[in-house]
C-alpha cells in the first residue's frame, strides 16, 4: 500500500486523528503520542503491510517500525494532515502537556524505572540525530583529511575545505547544549527557549568568572575544577531543565495573566540559575566524569583481554536493547562521552550488531529460497539492503525477532566483530550511523583515522561471518520453511 494509505490506516487503528496528539520520527520508526491509549489496537498495527513492528510499552506513546526513510516520508504526511508534531500545536496548553508527560512518565514506572529514565533520555536527544550524524561525518572527513594530507593548509582549496567540515561540526559541538536544553523543555514541558537558555549558559565564560570569585577554580588544572564552563554537560542541562519546567509551572500559577510573558521567564530563570550554576553543574561534573572514567577503563583499557571481553558482552546484548526500544538511552553516555573526549568508544562495538543480523539474514534467506518460502525471500530482500547501510530495524522485527533464535544467533556473531573492534581500540566521531555508512566516523582510533577505518571494516566482515555461520548452524531449514 502506499505511504499514505498506510498512515491513514495507522492513524484509524491509534483510534483515529481526533486521538493523536503528536507524530513524529525517528530513522526508522512513526513515534505516536495519543490521548486515550485504550483506543489504540496493537494487533491490528502489526498486521499492516509496511509495519515491521511496533513498541508500545508506555502508556499514550506507540513507536511504529516502517523502516529508514519510510518513517520520516509518514512523519510528513502526517503533519501534512494537521496532526501536530511539537505538543501544543493542535491548541493543547502548555498546561496540559506537561501532565501529559507526567502521565506517561508515571505510566511508564510500572515498565521499570531505568527503562523510564533511558526513554526519557531518548526521546530528548534522538531528534538531534540528523545534526549528530551531520556533524560527525564532517568531523571524521576533517580528520582523515589532515592525516592523508598533512599538507592541506597550503593547498586554498583543501585549506577551504578542510575549515568548511570543520566548521559544520563546530555548529553543532559548539552548542551541544543549548540543543539538548531546548529538546528537554520540549519533553518536560518547560519553554523551550528557556531551556536552550539555561543549556547555553552552562558553557559560557561568566561560570569559570564566578568559579574564580568563590574559590573553586582549578588554574593549574582548569578541567579538574569542581565548578568551571561545561561542568556536568549534558547531564546538567537535563536535569537543569527538569527543575526549570517544576519552576515555570509554579511562577506561572501565581502571575496574572496580563504580566505572564515579561515576569514569567524573567523569575523562572533567576530562580533556577542559581541552583544550577552553585549545585546542578557540580554535582553532575562528578558523574559525568566518572562514567568517561568507567566506560575508558573498559573500553580503551591497556588490557586487550578486558577490551576483547567488554567488546564481545556489549555487542551481544545490543540486540535485545534494541527490540526493547532501550538503545536511545545509550545516547546520553554517548554525548557524554562526544561531549566531554571529542570520540566515543563504545558504539563501535555496538554498531557490529546490524553486522551480525545481515550474515544471519543471508543464512536464513539462502534456507528460505531451498525451501521456497517466498515471502520470506521478499522480507529479506527488502530489508537487507538498509541492514547492510546500518540500520537494523527492519531485519529485526521483519526477519531475526519473529523467527527467534535467529535474534540471538545474529547478536552471537555480531558478539566476534565487537570484541575485535574494541580490542582495536576503534573509536568514532559521532554516533547514529552504522553499518558501511560508518566508515567516515570510525576516525578517532589511536591507531589513526585509516587504520580506525580499516579495523572497523574487518569487524564487519567477522560480524558478517559470525552471524552467517552460527544462524546457519543452529537454524534448520524446517524452522526456515515453518516461518
Amino acid at each position: 500500500m502506499s505511504n499514505e494509505e498506510l498512515v491513514k490506516r495507522l492513524l484509524a487503528e491509534c483510534g483515529g486523528k481526533d486521538n493523536i496528539v503528536t507524530a513524529t520520527n525517528c530513522m526508522t520508526r512513526l513515534r505516536i503520542q495519543v490521548r486515550d491509549d485504550s483506543l489504540v489496537r496493537d494487533d491490528a498495527l502489526r498486521k499492516l503491510d509496511g509495519v515491521l513492528g511496533i513498541v508500545h510499552d508506555r502508556s499514550n506513546f506507540i513507536e511504529v517500525v516502517v523502516g529508514p526513510g519510510k518513517s520520516r516520508k509518514c512523519a510528513d504526511i502526517c503533519a501534512d494532515m494537521g496532526v501536530p508534531s511539537v505538543a501544543g500545536a493542535s491548541g493543547l496548553s502548555t498546561e496540559n502537556d506537561w501532565q501529559a508527560n507526567k502521565a506517561a512518565v508515571k505510566a511508564g514506572q510500572s515498565h521499570g524505572r531505568i527503562q523510564s529514565l533511558l526513554k526519557t533520555f531518548g526521546e530528548i536527544f534522538v531528534p538531534l540525530i540528523p545534526g549528530v550524524i551531520a556533524a560527525g561525518l564532517c568531523s571524521g572527513l576533517a580528520t582523515l583529511l589532515a592525516q592523508v594530507y598533512p599538507g592541506y593548509a597550503d593547498n586554498s582549496f583543501w585549506n577551504i575545505v578542510y575549515n568548511l567540515l570543520s566548521l559544520i561540526n563546530a555548529s553543532f559541538m559548539t552548542y551541544l547544549t543549548a540543543w539538548a536544553g531546548y529538546r528537554a523543555a520540549e519533553r518536560f514541558g518547560a519553554t523551550p527557549i528557556l531551556g536552550g537558555m539555561l543549556g547555553m549558559m552552562t558553557t559560557l565564560g561568566n561560570i569559570d568568572n564566578i568559579s574564580k570569585i568563590i574559590g573553586l577554580y582549578n588554574e593549574a588544572q582548569p578541567l579538574d575544577a569542581i565548578l568551571r564552563a561545561g561542568r556536568g554537560g549534558v547531564l546538567a542541562v537535563v536535569i537543569g531543565v527538569w527543575f526549570l519546567a517544576k519552576i515555570e509551572k509554579a511562577v506561572r500559577k501565581h502571575i496574572p495573566d496580563n504580566l505572564d510573558i515579561m515576569f514569567t521567564p524573567l523569575i523562572t530563570l533567576i530562580l533556577c540559575v542559581i541552583p544550577y550554576v552553585f549545585i546542578i553543574m557540580p554535582l553532575t561534573g562528578f558523574v559525568s566524569t566518572g562514567l568517561c572514567w568507567v566506560v575508558e577503563q573498559v573500553c580503551m583499557s591497556a588490557n586487550p583481554i578486558v577490551r576483547i571481553v567488554a567488546g564481545f558482552i556489549s555487542a551481544a546484548l545490543f540486540l535485545p536493547m534494541v527490540a526493547m526500544g532501550m538503545h536511545h538511552g545509550l545516547v546520553a553516555l554517548y554525548t557524554v562521552q562526544l561531549e566531554t573526549l571529542g570520540f566515543v568508544t563504545l558504539y563501535p562495538a555496538l554498531a557490529m550488531a546490524g553486522a551480525g543480523q545481515v550474515g544471519a539474514a543471508i543464512a536464513i534467506f539462502l534456507k528460505a529460497k531451498k525451501v521456497k518460502n517466498q515471502r520470506l525471500c521478499s522480507v529479506i530482500d527488502g530489508a537487507l539492503p538498509a541492514g547492510i547501510l546500518g540500520v537494523g530495524e527492519p531485519l529485526i522485527y521483519g526477519v531475526t525477532l519473529p523467527m527467534g533464535k535467529p535474534f540471538f544467533t545474529a547478536g552471537l556473531g555480531a558478539a566476534f566483530g565487537g570484541a575485535f573492534v574494541m580490542a582495536m581500540q576503534v573509536a568514532s566521531t559521532t554516533w547514529g550511523p552504522s553499518g558501511i555508512l560508518a566508515f567516515p566516523v570510525m576516525t578517532a582510533s589511536p591507531n589513526g583515522a585509516v587504520m580506525s577505518m580499516v579495523y572497523y571494516g574487518i569487524g564487519l566482515i567477522i560480524s558478517y561471518g559470525m552471524g552467517f555461520l552460527i544462524t546457519n548452524a543452529f537454524v534448520t531449514t524446517d524452522e526456515v520453511a515453518q516461518a
